[in-house]
């Protein structure tokens, strides 16, 4: 078996839209519209890559998986259960890590490249 090389400029993708509204527990503010292209699968279905874009919103952070994030472009602050915030942009690289618990908001429509591993089966 080969092994590729993912390359998100060239790589077979799938896109799914959708309207965060649609899981009215998780909405805080706002009417988030997201747009996210997988590039990557694991055959586990626990780890996932891809490109993802949000219309501005506040909502519940998901939990129960580690994700890193590149941001391409716009505004997002990721603010913690204790009322800590922290701000990125464009450019900027972070991990959330299992655990955290706390809010995502976008501020200016935002994309980003993600890896998740999702933990919630372990």
């Amino acid at each position: 078996m080969t092994i590729k090389v993912i390359d998100f400029g060239k790589s077979a993708s799938t896109t799914a839209r959708w309207r965060l509204a649609d899981l009215p527990s998780r909405v805080v503010e706002g009417d988030p519209q997201h747009e996210s292209t997988l590039f990557f699968e694991s055959p586990d279905s626990k780890m996932v890559a891809g490109t993802w874009t949000s219309t501005l919103g506040k909502w519940h952070a998901f939990t129960d998986r580690d994700e890193f994030c590149y941001i391409l472009s716009g505004h997002v602050r990721l603010v913690a259960e204790d009322g800590s915030a922290q701000t990125f942009r464009s450019g900027d690289a972070f991990l959330v890590p299992d655990g955290f618990r706390g809010y995502w908001e976008v501020i200016e429509t935002t994309t980003k490249h993600f890896v998740i591993r999702d933990h919630a089966a372990d």
